[in-house]
């Protein structure tokens, strides 16, 4: 299941977990593109459940994503806090070296909201 909801203080959150459904993938690139259109200045934290990874076709495309939205997302997301279980040290090498903005993953969703909490846009003087 994929759900996209924004708190209002600037906090976009992306959850890809449990249960799983047959249009999960087609859901979280749609998520995607949402997060890319976003008007505001914003933080994002994600949340991956415990799962299998993306189909092929699919990583591909998340890497296309990635590089078609690098420019845009440097200018909204002020930070992004990544919560997943397994090896967050490969994944902060990974997710590091796409943007300019501040991130981080964590395998508990409490200390990603603490990272996050100094970056948010509403809470900022």
């Amino acid at each position: 299941m994929v759900v996209l909801d924004e708190a209002p203080d600037g906090v976009v959150t992306l959850r890809f977990g449990p249960p799983d459904a047959p249009d999960d993938e087609v859901d979280y690139f749609r998520a995607l593109d949402r997060i890319a259109q976003w008007p505001v200045p914003f933080a994002l934290i994600t949340v991956f459940a415990a799962r299998g990874k993306l189909s092929p076709e699919a990583d591909r495309n998340q890497a296309l994503w990635f590089k078609a939205t690098r420019a845009r997302l440097n200018e909204t997301c002020r930070a992004l806090a990544i919560v997943r279980p397994g090896d967050p040290a490969r994944s902060a090498q990974v997710f590091g070296k796409l943007w300019s903005f501040p991130v981080a993953v964590f395998e508990d969703e409490a200390e990603a909201q603490a990272f996050l909490a100094p970056h948010v846009p509403g809470r900022q003087a």
